[in-house]
Protein backbone atom coordinates (compact mmCIF):
# COMPACT_ATOMS: atom_id res chain seq x y z
CA UNK A 1 0.00 0.00 0.00
CA UNK A 2 1.55 3.60 -1.22
CA UNK A 3 1.73 5.84 1.60
CA UNK A 4 1.16 9.78 1.04
CA UNK A 5 4.17 12.08 1.67
CA UNK A 6 3.01 13.36 4.94
CA UNK A 7 2.01 10.03 6.14
CA UNK A 8 5.50 8.44 5.29
CA UNK A 9 7.15 11.28 7.17
CA UNK A 10 4.96 10.67 10.35
CA UNK A 11 6.03 7.05 10.32
CA UNK A 12 9.14 7.20 12.62
CA UNK A 13 6.42 9.00 15.07
CA UNK A 14 3.82 6.65 15.18
CA UNK A 15 6.20 3.97 16.14
CA UNK A 16 7.46 5.54 18.51
CA UNK A 17 4.15 6.49 20.04
CA UNK A 18 3.13 2.59 19.42
CA UNK A 19 6.15 1.53 21.83
CA UNK A 20 5.24 3.91 24.33
CA UNK A 21 2.44 2.68 24.80
CA UNK A 22 3.56 -0.66 24.63
CA UNK A 23 5.32 -0.58 27.30
CA UNK A 24 2.76 0.60 29.45
CA UNK A 25 -0.25 -2.09 28.96
CA UNK A 26 -3.00 -1.69 31.42
CA UNK A 27 -6.41 -3.74 32.09
CA UNK A 28 -10.07 -2.49 31.11
CA UNK A 29 -11.38 0.79 33.18
CA UNK A 30 -7.98 0.68 34.75
CA UNK A 31 -5.89 2.31 31.69
CA UNK A 32 -4.76 5.55 34.03
CA UNK A 33 -1.26 5.64 32.55
CA UNK A 34 -2.78 5.45 29.05
CA UNK A 35 -5.17 7.91 29.27
CA UNK A 36 -2.77 10.39 30.68
CA UNK A 37 -0.33 9.80 27.55
CA UNK A 38 -3.34 9.91 25.56
CA UNK A 39 -4.31 13.65 26.96
CA UNK A 40 -0.52 14.56 27.31
CA UNK A 41 -0.43 13.82 23.52
CA UNK A 42 -3.76 15.24 22.43
CA UNK A 43 -2.55 18.49 24.25
CA UNK A 44 0.84 18.84 22.40
CA UNK A 45 -1.55 18.94 19.30
CA UNK A 46 -3.88 21.63 20.85
CA UNK A 47 -6.71 19.11 20.25
CA UNK A 48 -9.39 19.90 22.68
CA UNK A 49 -10.45 16.78 24.44
CA UNK A 50 -12.78 15.60 27.39
CA UNK A 51 -11.52 12.46 29.77
CA UNK A 52 -12.68 10.58 32.42
CA UNK A 53 -15.23 9.51 30.26
CA UNK A 54 -17.25 6.03 32.61
CA UNK A 55 -13.85 6.31 34.18
CA UNK A 56 -10.75 6.10 31.47
CA UNK A 57 -12.18 6.90 28.11
CA UNK A 58 -11.46 10.18 26.20
CA UNK A 59 -13.24 12.12 23.03
CA UNK A 60 -11.90 14.80 21.37
CA UNK A 61 -13.20 16.42 18.62
CA UNK A 62 -11.41 18.60 15.61
CA UNK A 63 -13.71 20.79 14.29
CA UNK A 64 -13.80 20.92 10.07
CA UNK A 65 -14.30 24.50 8.13
CA UNK A 66 -18.37 23.48 8.22
CA UNK A 67 -19.26 21.31 10.43
CA UNK A 68 -21.79 19.56 9.12
CA UNK A 69 -21.01 16.29 10.03
CA UNK A 70 -19.14 14.77 12.82
CA UNK A 71 -17.50 11.24 11.65
CA UNK A 72 -16.25 9.00 14.29
CA UNK A 73 -12.84 6.96 14.65
CA UNK A 74 -12.38 4.60 17.76
CA UNK A 75 -9.46 3.01 18.96
CA UNK A 76 -9.90 0.53 22.40
CA UNK A 77 -6.92 0.81 25.08
CA UNK A 78 -7.10 -1.89 27.10
CA UNK A 79 -4.30 -4.63 27.33
CA UNK A 80 -5.09 -8.26 28.58
CA UNK A 81 -3.03 -10.51 31.62
CA UNK A 82 -0.43 -12.30 29.91
CA UNK A 83 3.15 -12.17 30.47
CA UNK A 84 4.92 -10.99 27.31
CA UNK A 85 7.50 -13.18 25.87
CA UNK A 86 8.96 -10.97 23.32
CA UNK A 87 12.61 -10.11 23.41
CA UNK A 88 12.37 -6.54 22.21
CA UNK A 89 13.71 -3.07 23.90
CA UNK A 90 9.86 -2.01 23.95
CA UNK A 91 8.80 -4.93 26.16
CA UNK A 92 5.91 -4.52 28.49
CA UNK A 93 6.72 -3.04 31.88
CA UNK A 94 4.19 -4.08 33.65
CA UNK A 95 4.48 -7.61 34.98
CA UNK A 96 1.62 -9.84 33.95
CA UNK A 97 0.06 -7.60 31.14
CA UNK A 98 0.81 -7.43 27.50
CA UNK A 99 -0.53 -5.30 24.64
CA UNK A 100 -1.23 -8.92 23.01
CA UNK A 101 -3.99 -7.99 20.63
CA UNK A 102 -3.03 -4.66 19.04
CA UNK A 103 -4.60 -1.90 21.21
CA UNK A 104 -1.55 -0.19 21.41
CA UNK A 105 -1.42 -0.13 17.47
CA UNK A 106 -5.36 0.81 17.50
CA UNK A 107 -4.60 3.78 19.82
CA UNK A 108 -1.48 4.60 17.40
CA UNK A 109 -3.49 5.19 14.53
CA UNK A 110 -5.74 6.94 15.71
CA UNK A 111 -3.29 9.87 17.45
CA UNK A 112 -2.12 9.59 14.06
CA UNK A 113 -5.04 10.69 12.46
CA UNK A 114 -5.04 13.67 15.18
CA UNK A 115 -1.49 14.48 14.08
CA UNK A 116 -2.58 14.70 10.33
CA UNK A 117 -5.46 16.58 10.59
CA UNK A 118 -4.21 18.87 12.89
CA UNK A 119 -1.35 19.49 10.12
CA UNK A 120 -4.06 19.93 7.43
CA UNK A 121 -7.36 21.63 9.17
CA UNK A 122 -7.54 24.00 6.20
CA UNK A 123 -8.26 21.06 4.12
CA UNK A 124 -10.90 19.35 6.89
CA UNK A 125 -14.80 20.42 6.16
CA UNK A 126 -16.27 18.37 8.56
CA UNK A 127 -15.72 17.54 12.19
CA UNK A 128 -13.59 14.63 13.45
CA UNK A 129 -14.13 12.93 16.88
CA UNK A 130 -11.80 10.42 18.42
CA UNK A 131 -12.94 8.05 20.77
CA UNK A 132 -10.45 6.04 23.09
CA UNK A 133 -12.39 3.27 24.70
CA UNK A 134 -11.69 1.52 27.62
CA UNK A 135 -12.37 -2.52 28.92
CA UNK A 136 -12.83 -3.62 25.05
CA UNK A 137 -11.66 -7.47 26.47
CA UNK A 138 -13.81 -6.61 29.08
CA UNK A 139 -16.40 -5.99 31.00
CA UNK A 140 -17.08 -3.56 28.04
CA UNK A 141 -16.55 -0.14 27.62
CA UNK A 142 -18.92 0.64 24.17
CA UNK A 143 -21.90 0.02 25.53
CA UNK A 144 -21.60 2.83 29.06
CA UNK A 145 -20.05 5.26 26.56
CA UNK A 146 -23.46 4.63 24.50
CA UNK A 147 -25.28 4.42 27.57
CA UNK A 148 -24.41 7.35 28.69
CA UNK A 149 -25.00 9.66 26.00
CA UNK A 150 -21.83 10.25 24.44
CA UNK A 151 -21.91 9.43 21.03
CA UNK A 152 -25.06 11.87 21.05
CA UNK A 153 -23.43 14.52 23.22
CA UNK A 154 -20.95 14.61 20.19
CA UNK A 155 -23.60 13.99 17.21
CA UNK A 156 -21.93 11.87 15.64
CA UNK A 157 -22.95 10.60 12.45
CA UNK A 158 -21.14 7.91 11.46
CA UNK A 159 -17.79 5.68 12.99
CA UNK A 160 -14.86 3.38 12.00
CA UNK A 161 -12.76 1.15 13.87
CA UNK A 162 -10.16 -1.51 12.99
CA UNK A 163 -8.33 -4.05 14.55
CA UNK A 164 -5.21 -5.31 13.52
CA UNK A 165 -5.12 -9.51 11.80
CA UNK A 166 -2.26 -11.69 11.55
CA UNK A 167 -4.53 -13.91 9.60
CA UNK A 168 -3.93 -11.45 6.74
CA UNK A 169 -1.06 -10.72 4.75
CA UNK A 170 0.40 -7.33 5.95
CA UNK A 171 -1.03 -4.27 4.32
CA UNK A 172 -3.99 -6.11 3.24
CA UNK A 173 -7.95 -5.57 4.78
CA UNK A 174 -10.54 -7.50 5.47
CA UNK A 175 -14.42 -6.19 5.70
CA UNK A 176 -17.47 -7.61 4.42
CA UNK A 177 -21.25 -5.72 4.48
CA UNK A 178 -23.48 -6.69 7.53
CA UNK A 179 -22.55 -9.60 10.00
CA UNK A 180 -19.09 -9.69 9.73
CA UNK A 181 -18.26 -10.69 13.60
CA UNK A 182 -20.15 -13.10 16.35
CA UNK A 183 -22.79 -12.18 18.79
CA UNK A 184 -21.48 -13.74 21.47
CA UNK A 185 -22.93 -14.88 25.41
CA UNK A 186 -21.50 -16.86 28.37
CA UNK A 187 -23.35 -19.48 30.51
CA UNK A 188 -23.00 -21.36 33.59
CA UNK A 189 -24.21 -24.59 34.45
CA UNK A 190 -24.82 -25.57 37.95
CA UNK A 191 -26.04 -29.39 38.93
CA UNK A 192 -27.04 -30.55 42.02
CA UNK A 193 -27.42 -34.43 42.61
CA UNK A 194 -26.64 -36.15 45.66
CA UNK A 195 -23.53 -37.38 47.14
CA UNK A 196 -22.97 -41.13 47.96
CA UNK A 197 -20.07 -44.09 48.04
CA UNK A 198 -19.08 -44.93 44.46
CA UNK A 199 -19.81 -48.60 45.04
CA UNK A 200 -23.31 -47.55 45.87
CA UNK A 201 -24.38 -45.44 42.82
CA UNK A 202 -28.02 -46.07 43.07
CA UNK A 203 -27.96 -44.47 46.03
CA UNK A 204 -26.86 -41.14 45.02
CA UNK A 205 -27.63 -38.93 42.07
CA UNK A 206 -24.58 -38.43 39.99
CA UNK A 207 -23.30 -34.90 39.20
CA UNK A 208 -20.71 -36.07 36.41
CA UNK A 209 -23.31 -38.36 34.56
CA UNK A 210 -25.89 -35.66 34.57
CA UNK A 211 -23.10 -33.19 33.13
CA UNK A 212 -21.73 -35.76 30.59
CA UNK A 213 -25.92 -36.03 29.26
CA UNK A 214 -25.92 -32.21 29.38
CA UNK A 215 -22.86 -32.23 27.36
CA UNK A 216 -23.40 -34.67 25.17
CA UNK A 217 -27.24 -33.27 24.43
CA UNK A 218 -26.75 -29.30 23.99
CA UNK A 219 -23.91 -30.49 20.61
CA UNK A 220 -27.07 -31.66 18.87
CA UNK A 221 -28.62 -27.80 19.71
CA UNK A 222 -27.01 -26.50 16.34
CA UNK A 223 -26.26 -29.52 14.07
CA UNK A 224 -29.97 -30.19 14.86
CA UNK A 225 -32.52 -27.37 15.42
CA UNK A 226 -30.60 -24.84 14.05
CA UNK A 227 -30.76 -23.85 10.00
CA UNK A 228 -27.29 -25.11 8.77
CA UNK A 229 -26.82 -22.21 6.53
CA UNK A 230 -26.88 -20.04 9.81
CA UNK A 231 -23.69 -20.59 11.36
CA UNK A 232 -23.33 -20.82 15.14
CA UNK A 233 -21.42 -22.38 18.06
CA UNK A 234 -22.02 -23.58 21.26
CA UNK A 235 -19.50 -24.88 23.29
CA UNK A 236 -18.51 -26.20 26.74
CA UNK A 237 -15.03 -25.62 27.54
CA UNK A 238 -15.15 -26.03 31.44
CA UNK A 239 -16.40 -28.60 33.66
CA UNK A 240 -15.56 -28.82 37.43
CA UNK A 241 -17.45 -32.19 39.32
CA UNK A 242 -16.55 -34.33 42.07
CA UNK A 243 -14.15 -34.55 45.21
CA UNK A 244 -12.56 -38.23 44.78
CA UNK A 245 -12.55 -41.08 42.80
CA UNK A 246 -14.53 -43.31 44.93
CA UNK A 247 -17.54 -40.43 45.69
CA UNK A 248 -20.62 -40.02 43.89
CA UNK A 249 -20.25 -36.27 42.80
CA UNK A 250 -23.21 -33.93 44.45
CA UNK A 251 -22.29 -30.99 42.25
CA UNK A 252 -20.94 -30.24 39.22
CA UNK A 253 -20.54 -26.68 37.28
CA UNK A 254 -20.29 -26.60 33.70
CA UNK A 255 -19.16 -23.21 31.82
CA UNK A 256 -19.33 -22.15 28.07
CA UNK A 257 -19.84 -19.65 24.91
CA UNK A 258 -22.61 -19.47 22.45
CA UNK A 259 -21.83 -17.66 19.50
CA UNK A 260 -24.30 -16.53 16.63
CA UNK A 261 -24.57 -13.80 13.63
CA UNK A 262 -28.37 -13.41 14.26
CA UNK A 263 -30.40 -12.86 17.49
CA UNK A 264 -33.27 -15.43 16.38
CA UNK A 265 -30.68 -18.12 16.40
CA UNK A 266 -28.83 -16.86 19.75
CA UNK A 267 -32.10 -16.85 21.38
CA UNK A 268 -33.22 -20.24 20.13
CA UNK A 269 -30.35 -22.15 21.17
CA UNK A 270 -30.30 -20.73 24.76
CA UNK A 271 -34.32 -21.83 24.81
CA UNK A 272 -33.29 -25.24 23.69
CA UNK A 273 -30.59 -25.63 26.73
CA UNK A 274 -33.29 -24.81 29.17
CA UNK A 275 -35.18 -27.24 27.53
CA UNK A 276 -32.22 -30.03 28.08
CA UNK A 277 -31.84 -28.60 31.41
CA UNK A 278 -35.49 -29.33 32.05
CA UNK A 279 -35.87 -33.03 30.78
CA UNK A 280 -32.38 -33.72 32.60
CA UNK A 281 -33.70 -32.83 35.85
CA UNK A 282 -36.82 -34.79 35.58
CA UNK A 283 -35.29 -37.77 34.44
CA UNK A 284 -32.38 -37.82 37.27
CA UNK A 285 -34.16 -36.24 40.58
CA UNK A 286 -31.45 -33.60 40.31
CA UNK A 287 -31.34 -29.60 39.89
CA UNK A 288 -30.00 -27.71 36.80
CA UNK A 289 -29.47 -24.09 36.98
CA UNK A 290 -28.43 -22.47 33.72
CA UNK A 291 -27.00 -18.87 33.95
CA UNK A 292 -26.43 -16.64 30.57
CA UNK A 293 -24.65 -13.44 30.68
CA UNK A 294 -25.41 -11.73 27.07
CA UNK A 295 -22.08 -10.30 26.00
CA UNK A 296 -21.55 -8.39 22.70
CA UNK A 297 -23.74 -8.29 19.91
CA UNK A 298 -23.05 -8.50 16.04
CA UNK A 299 -20.66 -6.29 14.66
CA UNK A 300 -23.17 -5.23 11.58
CA UNK A 301 -21.37 -3.17 8.71
CA UNK A 302 -23.48 -0.86 7.52
CA UNK A 303 -23.78 -0.85 3.67
CA UNK A 304 -23.79 1.64 2.29
CA UNK A 305 -20.50 2.82 4.16
CA UNK A 306 -18.54 -0.49 3.46
CA UNK A 307 -19.57 -0.25 0.01
CA UNK A 308 -17.23 3.64 0.63
CA UNK A 309 -14.79 1.64 2.81
CA UNK A 310 -14.07 -0.36 -0.38
CA UNK A 311 -13.93 2.31 -2.61
CA UNK A 312 -11.79 4.38 -0.90
CA UNK A 313 -8.67 2.04 -1.02
CA UNK A 314 -6.31 1.18 -3.28
CA UNK A 315 -7.52 -1.79 -5.67
CA UNK A 316 -6.85 -5.17 -4.92
CA UNK A 317 -6.20 -4.45 -1.17
CA UNK A 318 -9.66 -5.09 0.08
CA UNK A 319 -10.43 -8.71 0.48
CA UNK A 320 -14.68 -9.75 1.40
CA UNK A 321 -13.88 -11.96 4.34
CA UNK A 322 -16.09 -15.06 5.34
CA UNK A 323 -18.20 -13.80 8.75
CA UNK A 324 -15.79 -14.75 11.80
CA UNK A 325 -17.00 -16.17 15.28
CA UNK A 326 -14.87 -13.57 17.14
CA UNK A 327 -16.71 -11.05 18.84
CA UNK A 328 -16.21 -6.65 19.36
CA UNK A 329 -18.03 -5.07 21.61
CA UNK A 330 -17.88 -1.91 18.99
CA UNK A 331 -21.10 -3.59 17.63
CA UNK A 332 -22.71 -1.55 20.34
CA UNK A 333 -21.82 2.09 18.73
CA UNK A 334 -23.19 -0.10 15.42
CA UNK A 335 -26.92 -0.41 17.15
CA UNK A 336 -26.56 3.44 17.79
CA UNK A 337 -25.44 4.43 14.21
CA UNK A 338 -24.27 3.18 11.15
CA UNK A 339 -20.34 1.95 11.32
CA UNK A 340 -18.31 0.09 9.45
CA UNK A 341 -15.43 -2.25 10.96
CA UNK A 342 -12.48 -3.50 9.23
CA UNK A 343 -9.43 -5.79 10.42
CA UNK A 344 -5.87 -4.81 8.83
CA UNK A 345 -3.75 -7.51 8.13
CA UNK A 346 0.11 -7.45 9.97
CA UNK A 347 0.62 -11.35 9.06
CA UNK A 348 4.18 -11.40 7.73
CA UNK A 349 5.91 -15.19 8.33
CA UNK A 350 9.54 -13.75 7.24
CA UNK A 351 9.50 -11.04 10.34
CA UNK A 352 7.85 -13.85 12.25
CA UNK A 353 4.82 -11.74 12.76
CA UNK A 354 2.48 -14.82 12.47
CA UNK A 355 1.88 -15.41 16.15
CA UNK A 356 -2.14 -15.18 16.73
CA UNK A 357 -4.23 -12.57 18.82
CA UNK A 358 -4.25 -13.05 22.81
CA UNK A 359 -0.16 -14.56 22.35
CA UNK A 360 1.80 -13.53 24.21
CA UNK A 361 4.65 -13.44 21.26
CA UNK A 362 2.08 -11.64 19.10
CA UNK A 363 4.38 -8.06 17.76
CA UNK A 364 3.52 -6.51 14.27
CA UNK A 365 5.92 -4.51 12.01
CA UNK A 366 4.98 -0.68 12.69
CA UNK A 367 4.81 0.31 8.75
CA UNK A 368 1.08 -1.23 9.27
CA UNK A 369 0.48 1.85 11.60
CA UNK A 370 1.71 4.05 8.55
CA UNK A 371 -1.44 1.97 6.28
CA UNK A 372 -4.23 2.39 9.03
CA UNK A 373 -3.37 6.28 9.36
CA UNK A 374 -3.60 5.74 5.65
CA UNK A 375 -6.76 4.15 5.32
CA UNK A 376 -8.56 6.38 7.49
CA UNK A 377 -7.70 9.66 5.54
CA UNK A 378 -8.91 7.64 2.48
CA UNK A 379 -12.40 7.96 4.33
CA UNK A 380 -12.17 11.12 5.48
CA UNK A 381 -11.54 11.70 1.39
CA UNK A 382 -14.09 9.56 0.28
CA UNK A 383 -16.97 10.73 2.49
CA UNK A 384 -16.25 14.13 1.51
CA UNK A 385 -15.03 15.31 4.83
CA UNK A 386 -11.39 16.27 3.90
CA UNK A 387 -10.29 17.74 0.23
CA UNK A 388 -7.19 16.81 -1.11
Amino acid sequence: MNLNGEIQELQEELKNLRRDLHQIPEVGFEEFKTAKYITSYLEKLGIPYEKDIIGTGIMAEIKGNEGKRRICFRADMDALSVEEKNDVDFKSQHQGRMHACGHDGHMTMVLGLGRYLSNNKSKLKDNVILLFQPAEEGPGGALPMVEAGYLKKYGVDEIYGLHLFPDLPEGKFGVRPGPMMSQTGEFDIYIKGKSGHGAMPHKGIDSVLVAAELITGMQSIVSRTIDPIRPAVLTIGRMEAGERRNVIAKEAVLEGTIRSFHQDVYDTIKSRMEDFAKAVEVMHHCQVEIVFRDMYPAVDNDKLLTEEFIKAQPEGTVEIIDPIMLAEDFSYFQKALPGVFFFLGSGNEEENHCYPLHNDRFNFNERVLGYGLQTYVNILKQRGALIE
